[in-house]
């Protein structure tokens, strides 16, 4: 049976029956790279689709005030299980798409990855939406897009980086990095690129 990608029990099945192919049981090594290398200034960051929190964790503990979400109770309860007694981090169970609306302009950084290709395509226009809403102006997407593939249907549905482009700029958004990197999990490597667009600091947040 097909199941909803819109619905926390299609997720919640994947946790609980071995579905969770996208977990790869720790940190991003992009990330660990990125946090090393690109000297992002610490400050309040939104991890969306977070699963059991690798890369949450690894942001708080280099001081980053991080809010993790999910919508899928089984890997909210995991993140909770590991979460690192005194680091910045908050946990929330919610769908993405109704997170609070006074989160609006909140974060610095908003964090992504196998959550843009999980989604339902249709609702790409809205995800982005979401982000310019929740980003303050100047924050900053940080994406692991993935897969950069021709593959038909899905979860994971195909990405490609001229639509990812093509949405962030026109909402008014700047690429400042892309790369193809060389730290991608073997299994995952040429499928991906981190992209990273700021928003601009003119723009509202009102989507």
């Amino acid at each position: 049976m097909v199941m909803n990608v819109n619905s926390a029990d299609k997720w919640e099945a994947d946790y609980l029956h071995g579905g969770d192919g996208w977990d790869l049981g720790g940190p991003n090594p992009v990330f660990r790279s990125l946090l090393a290398n690109k000297h992002l200034p610490p400050g309040r960051m939104l991890v969306v689709c977070a699963g059991r929190g690798y890369d949450a964790r690894e942001f708080a503990r280099h001081g980053y005030q991080v809010t993790a979400v999910d919508f899928s109770p089984t890997a909210v309860r995991e993140m909770s299980r590991l979460a690192d007694p005194g680091t910045p981090l908050e946990i929330l169970q919610h769908d993405l798409f109704t997170l609070p609306y006074d989160l609006g302009g909140s974060f610095d950084y908003v964090l992504e990855y196998t959550c843009y290709c999980a989604i339902d395509p249709k609702r790409r226009i809205e995800f982005v939406d979401l982000v310019t809403r929740l980003l303050k102006p100047g924050g900053i997407y940080i994406s692991l897009a993935y897969p950069l593939t021709q593959k038909d249907g899905g979860p994971p549905f195909a990405v490609t980086i001229s639509e990812l482009l093509d949405l962030f700029q026109e909402r008014g958004f700047k690429l400042i990095e892309r790369e193809q990197p060389s730290e991608s999990v073997p299994r995952r490597r040429g499928a991906e690129e981190l992209l990273m667009f700021q928003k601009s600091p003119g723009l509202a947040s009102s989507y």
